[in-house]
């Protein structure tokens, strides 16, 4: 694959970037550069390699998910600044009419 400024800028325009025309022209041969770095992976033989999940060994240190009991409506409601009918009441973020 050929990597042209206009791939580039259509990549960046894909990725919501501007890039200026001094930018797209830097990022090519860069581009190029990652491009042939993953062609050269492609032509490894793997396979004869075994597959591996993780390269080390991991134990899952969650705990179980069991329910247990929470706050209370009052506990909850404790600390809040302001309340008003048993909520917590906070600052209007959504104008009217719209």
């Amino acid at each position: 694959m050929d990597v042209t400024p206009e791939l580039v800028r259509h990549l960046a325009e894909l990725s919501r970037l501007e890039l200026d025309d001094a930018e797209v022209e830097r990022i090519i041969p860069e581009l190029r550069s990652v491009l042939a770095y993953f062609e050269r992976i492609s032509e490894l033989d793997a396979d004869a390699l075994e597959e591996l999940v993780r390269p080390i060994f991991s134990e899952n240190v969650l705990r179980a998910d069991e329910p247990a009991p929470g706050l209370s409506q009052q506990e909850a409601l404790a600390l809040a600044p302001e309340r008003e009918d048993g909520f917590f009441k906070l600052p209007r973020v959504v104008e009217e009419g719209r």
